[in-house]
């Protein structure tokens, strides 16, 4: 891949959530320029005054609304206001209700679109914009829970899935081209999307260590990255278990 330009240009989709916060910290210290994208424009002047102060070389700050019809068609205004673009790293979705969504129709198909249908149309554009120009990197941030389909989450697992497989095309699509696309898939991370949730021990990580692996991805390794690593072998295991003993199983 050609090394780009000095500072790198960052656009982050999702600049508000944990990951990507601590994501763009990595990249401020590089002395990168980013671009904070998100609903509370407040909240991303708050961000990108801290990264001025860690030493990114200039924040730009975004509202958009993820969802809204043809919100994917603003990138190209970004990327003006940025100079160029390089790096790109979608971090942004929702949890959702399963017990809700299990009952209504309408809540489950509120957690797709946020999580696959939105994220898709914003996955494509980056993908149009770094294949004409040969180079860049789209990096999204996927979930274990799309490995495969629990009881607890499965609205969720089936939106992250499709990111997956949508990832991995878009990186078959840019073999031979010079860009690069890459689906991190964290575990269970200590966020303000898993707040309610019971934290702790060995299978919980921070967003500093998800970060690195996402700044990482965005620079070398495969299509498909696991966030901590060790993840990999635990959702090798978790697949491969018989349909007829992981239905008896409550998680």
């Amino acid at each position: 891949m050609i090394t780009p330009p000095n500072p790198l240009r960052v656009l982050i989709l999702g600049a508000g959530s944990g990951i990507a916060q601590a994501t763009a910290r990595l990249y401020a210290a590089e002395g990168a320029t980013v671009g904070l994208a998100g609903r509370n424009v407040e909240r991303l002047a708050v961000i990108g005054a801290d990264l001025k102060a860690r030493g990114a070389a200039a924040t730009e700050s975004f509202d958009v609304d993820f969802t809204a019809p043809d919100a994917a068609a603003t990138l190209a205004g970004m990327v003006a206001k940025l100079g160029g673009l390089d790096h790109v790293i979608l971090a942004y979705g929702v949890l959702g209700d399963q017990a809700l969504a299990d009952r209504d129709e309408t809540a489950a198909m509120a957690i797709i679109d946020v999580n696959f249908r939105s994220a898709a149309a914003w996955m494509l554009a980056v993908a149009n914009l770094l294949e004409r120009q040969r180079k860049g990197s789209l990096v999204v941030l996927g979930s274990v829970a799309g490995d495969r389909g629990r009881r607890s989450n499965y609205v969720y697992g089936a939106a992250k899935a499709g990111l997956a497989v949508l990832a991995q095309g878009i990186s078959h699509r840019f073999r031979g081209v010079g860009p690069r696309a890459v689906i991190v898939k964290p575990g269970p991370t200590d966020t303000a999307m898993t707040a309610g949730m019971a934290k702790g021990g060995p299978m919980w990580a921070t967003p500093e260590a998800v970060a690195a692996v996402v700044r990482k991805a965005a620079d070398s390794g495969g299509p498909v990255v696991y966030a901590p690593g060790r993840w990999w072998l635990i959702m090798a295991i978790i697949r491969n278990i018989p349909a007829s003993i992981f239905n008896k199983m409550n998680f």
